[in-house]
């Protein structure tokens, strides 16, 4: 058993570092969104095409992931990839230099492509990398990381993306041809170093998995998919996938664009305990720092709340029933948009932020109710609701249509509903699970 794990120590930190990397990138596309809206004049709407490029693509690729995985193996999959990642990174330079939108969302949906192919062969690879009486931690530890990801990506995009002054579409219109035209050749240039160095990065791992020997993983059963969309609970538990992702991101992107609509940046220079956060973030002083980079900083703390969000859950379903925790967190998430919209300053703020720490156990426990009492079918059942994350797509670029004809606080009702559609969700398949265990009983 020893020598076993002994073994698998290497895989499973490069494989722990692909959950790291990919929770890293996908948050660092919001970073972007605020500088490309202005760099490119879009509403809010078009800014949401950034994500529905990046989450389309777990939609048409989840399911041919799959298929490919079973047929060239998990290790070529992860190969394949890693590169296809790493193209996706390098489309960004040719886009920066042309400063062409629609090569920006081929870009995104390129590198998301990647990120599915890696979604859909990570999870079982980290069950299998050890010991199964161990395989639960593992992938515990293994999501911590894609949360530590998600949770300094904004610091990482405030600092590196957003630190430097953009320019208002109006102060842009009153710039000169030679100036407008070389403020957007700088502008664009921005994001080249950064995504340039994460294709060297990608690449470098992809060839590290070449000579990594990883074991061999059980192929799924056939005939899987058909017999699955019969199953209503299957369809209300992608649903459910659709409308979490959907939820999370679109505030996740619409934050910084949120707390400018509050003017929250004057808040928070003004304020003597928050300023001294924003400064220790950014490591300049406030008066310097262009107030998308100042707001920016905040979304550190959506983040990270879900972060540390998964293990309190983990730790309260040790004694409590995993529906009825989803139901709490999901009732907490409404409560705390009702509280941001219904106020403003600081407390709106705070309030929105809190969302992050109830979105944490969402995703995997509407998953775990989901794949329960499925059996064989679990794997094609878990290529489905991978599928349901182009909810990540839809629900943002929706967010900022709201957004754009109503305003923030009308948009907001429609993660709401999103949560308020998960906490039914889970009142279903609690009671689902609960007649099956009385029937086992008796």
């Amino acid at each position: 058993m020893t020598t076993t794990r002994t073994n698998h120590t290497i895989p499973f930190i490069i494989v722990t570092v692909l959950f790291f990397l990919w929770g890293f990138i996908t948050v660092l596309v919001d970073s972007l969104v605020p500088r490309l809206r202005e760099v490119f004049e879009l509403s809010y709407f078009q800014a949401g095409l950034v994500q529905f490029a990046f989450f389309l693509a777990y939609f048409i690729f989840s399911i041919p992931a799959g298929y490919l995985l079973n047929r060239v193996g998990y290790k070529k999959g992860i190969i394949l990839g890693l590169a296809t990642m790493s193209l996706g990174c390098l489309l960004f330079y040719p886009a920066s230099a042309g400063r062409l939108f629609p090569v920006f969302l081929l870009g995104y949906f390129t590198l998301a492509a990647g990120i599915t192919i890696l979604q859909v062969a990570a999870n079982p690879y980290v069950a299998v990398l050890g010991s199964e009486d161990g395989a639960g931690s593992r992938l515990n530890l293994a999501q911590a990381f894609n949360s530590l990801g998600t949770a300094i990506a904004p610091i990482a995009g405030a600092t590196f993306l957003l630190s430097d002054k953009i320019l208002t579409t109006k102060e842009i219109t009153l710039l000169s041809g030679i100036d407008r035209e070389n403020y957007y050749v700088s502008e664009a240039g921005a994001v080249q170093g950064p995504f340039l160095s994460f294709a060297g990065i990608i690449a470098l791992l992809a060839i590290a998995f070449v000579f990594i020997k990883l074991p061999e993983l059980q192929k799924t059963a056939k005939g899987g998919y058909s017999r699955l969309l019969k199953k209503a609970s299957v369809w209300m538990g992608a649903a459910g996938i659709f409308v979490y992702v959907g939820a999370e991101v679109a505030i996740g992107t619409f934050l910084v664009n949120y707390f400018l609509d509050l003017n929250l940046a004057a808040y928070i220079m003004n304020n003597e305990s928050m300023a001294p956060i924003a400064s220790f973030f950014l490591n300049k002083d406030l008066n310097d720092i262009d107030a998308k980079a100042i707001v920016g900083a905040f979304v550190f703390f959506y983040w990270t709340g879900a972060m540390i969000g998964r293990f309190i859950g983990s730790f309260l379903m040790r004694f409590i029933a995993p529906f009825k925790v989803l139901i709490t967190f999901t009732a907490l998430a409404i409560l705390m948009i009702t509280l941001s919209i219904s106020s403003d300053g600081l407390t709106a703020m705070w309030a929105v932020l809190a969302v992050g720490l109830f979105n944490s156990i969402m995703f995997p426990t509407i998953f775990t109710l989901t794949l329960n009492g499925l059996g064989e079918l679990k794997p094609q059942a878990s290529g489905l609701l991978c599928m349901a994350i182009v909810g990540g797509a839809i629900v943002p670029i929706s967010f900022g249509a709201l957004a754009d004809s109503f305003g923030f606080a009308l948009a907001f009702l429609l993660p709401i509903l999103c949560y308020a559609y998960i906490m039914f969700f889970a009142f279903y398949k609690g009671r689902k699970i609960e007649v099956a265990q009385l029937h086992d009983v008796s």
